[in-house]
């Protein structure tokens, strides 16, 4: 059950995240979370105060005697996002997450847990309740809308925070100090075309699904070389099209632009004649998929299936330079950092390929450290879909954290975590989009560092978070917040 996530040490942060799961709060909704949190501070009885954008602010004066000390800003974001396996009947806007314990885990059946950031928000709810914490004045910032379009790190004023110090909780290793990120882009593409409405005396319908990917973050997991559904099935296309006489009629793939795509589905027209040959084709592909990508992903399905013969199919000049462009399009790490061995500086996520009447819809997200780069990057891609006559869109784009190796809060945190642990933590840039960099650009004086507990896989469903390490990771901020010396 459930419920038993509240009985789990540390209660002053699991109590806070069971509540969590029960709310719904993907992005754009975001209502019903905030107000909870506010709920919560005005029943601490702390100066609690939400921002024209919905972002949520708490203040909690200092333990008496430590009123000169600096002022720390927990920060976390309260959305997350929505993932569902196909098999799961689950609305994310009315149904609680379904969590609960493996282990030293904690898991969701079927969809995205939400640890990412629930359970950063849930360490700032700790820590705002807890009155055994020594630490000077405190404030915890709740903002909304981080997974799509960042909204309430964007819409942040001068003067709103009082922080000097910066402590974001929305990383996923323990024993990491993240002291920079990527910054990113939209790049959106737009086909507008009449639909084709003569379909050969003879053709049939297909409906050809790849499943069973494990897709992710696009950003912190975009490394790993999974697989990308969308350019995997239009890699099958080609040669559909090309040898098998198939046409388009549609396809769907991928439906977050943050998240690897794990399924997409198309529906093509051949020639009766290549039926049966087609059929060899897409059993050929399933086990060429399978083997290329044998040790990353386990459960590849490429399967094709009858369907009703569509009404219309996608023009072939407009199918042809659809498909050439998405093979030809970069996608996954393009480049990586020299000063952080292993850390990806430049990445480009196809996100999500739809089509609907007379219109195909295209989106991509570019990853970067660099802005020179990742601008690079949005022009190569707007290069090849103008090219094949697609309209290009390049927007919402938000710089990254530059790191800072100097930092005192940075110095003072390594030598926390080597008393309480007994060793160095590593020092760290993330290639996913923080709303540090954000955040920075309005308070370039703020100090600044990124942690949190090992989370893995997020963006997907199997998001899981580690029990033992949010104890540990909670008993680091605390010593965090008790050390943290005079202005």
């Amino acid at each position: 059950m459930s419920e038993g996530i509240r009985n789990l040490e540390p209660k002053q942060v699991w109590r806070y995240f069971y509540d969590f799961t029960q709310i719904p709060r993907p992005t754009g909704h975001m209502e019903e979370i905030t107000n909870y949190v506010m709920e919560v501070g005005d029943h601490l009885g702390l100066e609690t105060i939400q921002d024209a954008v919905g972002n949520v602010l708490i203040r909690k004066p200092a333990t008496p005697g430590m009123e000169n000390r600096k002022t720390v800003t927990l920060q976390a974001h309260l959305d997350m996002v929505p993932q569902k396996n196909a098999s799961v009947n689950h609305d994310f806007l009315s149904d609680p997450i379904d969590a609960y314990i493996d282990g030293d885990w904690v898991k969701a059946r079927g969809t995205t847990l939400g640890a990412d950031n629930g359970i950063g928000a849930s360490f700032a709810l700790a820590a705002l309740s807890d009155n055994t914490i020594k630490h000077g004045p405190l404030e915890a910032l709740f903002t909304i809308n981080e997974e799509e379009g960042m909204d309430g790190a964007f819409g942040l004023k001068p003067r709103f925070l009082q922080g000097d110090i910066l402590l974001n909780c929305d990383s996923e290793e323990e024993g990491q100090l993240f002291v920079g990120c990527a910054g990113g882009a939209d790049v959106d593409v737009t086909f507008q075309y009449k639909d084709d409405t003569y379909i050969p005396e003879g053709d049939i319908a297909v409906k050809i699904t790849l499943s069973g990917l494990k897709g992710g973050h696009s950003g912190v997991d975009i490394h790993l070389g999974r697989g990308n559904a969308n350019k995997l099935i239009f890699r099958f296309l080609k040669e559909a099209v090309c040898d098998y006489g198939a046409r388009l009629a549609s396809v769907q793939g991928g439906d977050l632009h943050n998240a690897i795509p794990r399924e997409a589905v198309a529906v093509i027209t051949i020639p009766g004649d290549n039926a049966e040959a087609l059929w060899e084709l897409v059993s050929d592909y399933q086990d060429l998929f399978r083997e290329e990508y044998k040790g990353i992903e386990e459960g590849i399905t490429f399967v094709a299936e009858p369907a009703d013969l569509p009404q219309t199919l996608i023009p072939e000049e407009i199918q042809d330079d659809l498909i050439n462009a998405i093979e030809g399009c970069q996608n996954g790490v393009i480049s990586m950092l020299h000063d952080f061995p292993g850390t990806v500086e430049s990445s480009t996520n196809l996100s999500v390929v739809r089509t609907s009447p007379g219109l195909i819809e295209i989106q991509m997200l570019v990853r970067s450290s660099s802005e020179s780069r990742k601008d690079a990057v949005c022009s190569s891609l707007e290069s090849i879909f103008s090219l094949a006559g697609g309209k290009v869109e390049i927007g919402n784009g938000y710089n990254g954290w530059q790191p800072n190796i100097n930092s005192p809060i940075l110095h003072l945190m390594k030598d926390v975590y080597q008393n309480l642990f007994g060793k160095e933590p590593a020092v760290k840039v993330m290639h996913a989009g923080l709303e540090c960099g954000i955040i920075q650009g309005i308070y370039p004086d703020m100090d600044m560092v990124s942690i949190g507990p090992d989370l893995q896989h997020p963006h997907s469903p199997d998001e899981r978070v580690s029990i033992s390490s949010v104890a540990r990771t909670w008993e680091f901020i605390k010593n965090v917040l008790e050390n943290i010396g005079q202005k």
